[in-house]
């Protein structure tokens, strides 16, 4: 598979996964206590938002680099 195809798919399945899930969410440890052999670690939970704008664009992108590819 050539490389411009493969990019293709990529954004294709990336703009795919935006309108499904909408954004993702990750976490980051924010404070860390040790009391005698008890460790105690606080996670901070964050969303990040995908506009449906940008999940459409990879998915016009990727389409658009199969059919060029696909006609020369």
């Amino acid at each position: 598979m050539k490389a411009k195809q493969l990019a293709a798919i990529v954004l294709i399945v990336a703009g795919t996964l935006g309108l499904i899930y909408r954004g993702f969410t990750y976490t980051h440890d924010t404070h860390e206590a040790r009391v005698g052999p008890v460790e105690f670690s606080i996670g901070h939970r964050d969303r990040v938002d995908i506009p449906v704008w940008a999940s459409i664009a990879l998915i016009v992108v990727g389409v658009g680099i199969l059919v060029v590819r696909s006609e020369s």
